[in-house]
């Protein structure tokens, strides 16, 4: 059945993926220990379906506190999916974003893209830089390599970062087909950015407390004593963090 094939190619990415990104990801996690630990944030961007990877860091049980989801409505799949493709392609607009955000240069951007060739993460990763931020991209080194740039710059994300998450899916992302249709089917890039995104915070947690700082850390808002802890965390960190 081919839902034991889509389990077998996953695991192999997966597994390929925590070896061979060791280091990338060590890195990113000490960009994150150091500015959590400097009392300030850890940004997440994505466009379309990669707005998935900064609600999966933002504001959830067991995640880090210090972490703000940049949200943008018009990336967003809806109202109208179609529009989101069409705006992450535009040009100067993400850029603007971080004008209405509380920034540093001690603020980590982690921008995910699995193409890494659109404008707005063009955009975000120059705008972050210029600020002084470290930029981590996680994006797929194959997909990206083998379409063009859409930023006047000719870059892609991974030429501008500072530290480049290899995700190990294939190019077009989906990776499995049958002789009916022409299009291959089933993406395996969410599940493998999913597990980066928690690695580098669990990693970042850990790093953290080697260095003496005990990061903040929200509990499930399910739990009895949730409401009072989050709460506290919220009255905290609302001034840097614009979704809360």
């Amino acid at each position: 059945m081919i839902q034991n094939q889509y389990y077998s190619i996953l695991t192999e990415q997966l597994s390929r993926q925590m070896d061979e990104e060791t280091e990338t990801i060590e890195l990113a996690a000490k960009y994150c220990s150091h500015s959590i630990q400097k009392k300030r944030v850890i940004h997440i961007f994505g466009c379309g379906h990669s707005q998935m990877f900064a609600m999966e860091g933002f504001y959830r049980a067991g995640g880090l506190v210090p972490v703000n989801a940049l949200l943008l409505p018009h990336l967003a799949l809806f109202p109208k999916a179609k529009l989101s493709t069409l705006e992450e392609r535009v040009e100067g607009f993400a850029n603007k974003y971080l004008d209405l955000e509380n920034t540093s240069p001690d603020d980590t951007m982690i921008i995910v893209s699995v193409s890494g060739r659109n404008a707005c993460v063009i955009d975000m990763a120059i705008e972050a830089k210029k600020l002084g931020m470290k930029v981590v991209a996680i994006t797929s080194k194959e997909f990206s390599s083998s379409v063009t740039s859409r930023h006047s710059s000719g870059k892609k994300l991974m030429d501008l970062a500072d530290d480049v998450i290899d995700l190990k899916c294939v190019k077009g992302d989906a990776c499995l087909s049958l002789p009916q249709i022409p299009e291959k089917f089933t993406g395996t890039s969410t599940v493998l950015g999913m597990v980066v995104i928690n690695a580098i915070m669990a990693r970042t947690i850990e790093l953290s407390l080697e260095n003496g700082f005990i990061p903040p850390v929200y509990v499930s808002s399910n739990l009895d004593e949730g409401d009072a802890i989050n709460d506290k965390y919220i009255k905290e960190y609302h001034n840097l963090i614009d979704c809360l």
